[in-house]
């Protein structure tokens, strides 16, 4: 999967390309999922500069509401401007920062098509450790069960 880090400008609209990337965009988010149903999510640790992200993110975009994300709004011209520097603040701090991410419009809900946004991996970051330090992700491992434990489950009914 190294293609997937080299520049973008090296390549046409590539068809197995944009597999790879969705596979692993999705693994992500699984992986990601099931953490957060299983442990404290405001014991998560993204990255190394997880303190520096939530402040920057909290001084920039102070009423966001993180809960439940509106691409419309989040996508806007004017909010694009906003974003823009913030994740280049981020460039030489989060390794693959500008890669697509798949984020959880509704915190509340899984990752389904109708509850799925497609952003940068600095803007999940920020996003995810607000949820994770506000508490806005504790209800998670309420609600769902991470896939493997269901599977355990399953297979000690056998």
């Amino acid at each position: 999967m190294d293609v997937l880090s080299r520049p973008a400008e090296e390549f046409e609209n590539d068809q197995s390309l944009e597999t790879m990337w969705a596979i692993k965009a999705f693994e992500h988010a699984e992986i990601y999922f099931n953490i957060l149903c299983s442990v404290d999510p405001k014991h998560l640790k993204l990255t190394p500069v997880d303190d520096t992200i939530y402040k920057v993110f909290r001084d920039e975009f102070p009423t966001l509401d993180i809960r439940l994300i509106k691409e419309d709004e989040l996508k806007s011209t004017k909010e694009k401007a906003k974003w823009r520097p913030f994740c280049e603040r981020f460039k030489n701090l989060v390794e693959d920062y500008s890669f697509g991410t798949l984020l959880r419009a509704d915190a509340w809900g899984d990752y389904k098509e109708e509850n799925t946004i497609l952003i940068t991996r600095i803007q999940f970051y920020a996003i995810e450790i607000a949820r994770n330090r506000e508490g806005v992700n504790d209800i998670l491992r309420n609600k769902f069960k991470p896939s493997f434990e269901s599977k355990s489950k399953e297979e000690e009914e056998r």
